[in-house]
């Protein structure tokens, strides 16, 4: 298991969090990136290590600060 999985579970759920407040599917955020459905899924399950990029291309979409990603709930 990688040493950082907890915070890859953190990241996932701050953005499933942040889609659902603004009434986004997983396929609507993922018209708006640039990435498929399934990479969008597999950042929110922790399932695959998100990049910095998908990090930063998620934040713009959301208009969320990337920062807020990391925060602990």
């Amino acid at each position: 298991m990688d040493k950082h999985y907890k915070a890859y579970i953190q990241i996932g759920l701050n953005i499933l969090h942040y889609r659902k407040e603004q009434g986004l599917t997983q396929e609507a955020l993922a018209e708006m990136t640039g990435y498929s459905r399934n990479q969008i899924q597999r950042v929110e399950t922790a399932y695959s290590k998100p990049s910095v990029g998908i990090l930063l291309d998620i934040s713009e979409a959301l208009g969320v600060p990337v920062e807020k990603f990391f925060e602990m709930r």
